[in-house]
């Protein structure tokens, strides 16, 4: 029943109707199984001594250029926040080291991006095109 205390009030299915949603009241039906896959084995490939290298190569060059560029970032922020005598320090003109340090940051972001497609294009795509053939020449 609506309440006609509060005619503009949102309503309740339940009340009006007595019945609930259709889209509550339908029955469950079991999921289908899973279709069965003839692609790659990727467990297999996974723990296969070639991709195994390929991730150790990988974090090799990734988790030391992560931790460089992280502990630069926050030297930068904590000098940023604490020494502002020495960031604004000025260099020549209004040009400060914040300034520069703060260009620094663009600076080192594009040289990473380079060394890791120079790194990626020389060590590590070599090694994903050795797998991919091995993989579907069906090796794995």
């Amino acid at each position: 029943m609506p309440d006609v205390a509060r005619p503009y009030a949102a309503s309740n299915a339940l009340e009006d109707t007595g019945q609930m949603p259709a889209l509550f009241a339908r029955e469950r039906q079991p999921a289908p199984p899973p279709p069965r896959s003839t692609g790659p084995d990727f467990d297999r490939i996974q723990h296969g001594k070639e991709f195994v290298s390929l991730r150790k190569t990988f974090r090799r060059f990734v988790f030391p250029m992560s931790l460089l560029f992280f502990t630069w970032y926050m030297t930068f922020v904590l000098l940023a926040a604490y020494a502002h005598d020495f960031m604004s320090r000025k260099v020549w003109g209004e040009v400060n080291v914040g300034i520069l340090l703060g260009l620094g940051q663009f600076a080192s972001t594009i040289l990473i991006t380079i060394a890791y497609l120079k790194f990626a294009n020389k060590r590590l795509d070599p090694k994903v095109e050795q797998l991919r053939a091995s993989v579907e020449a069906g090796e794995r």
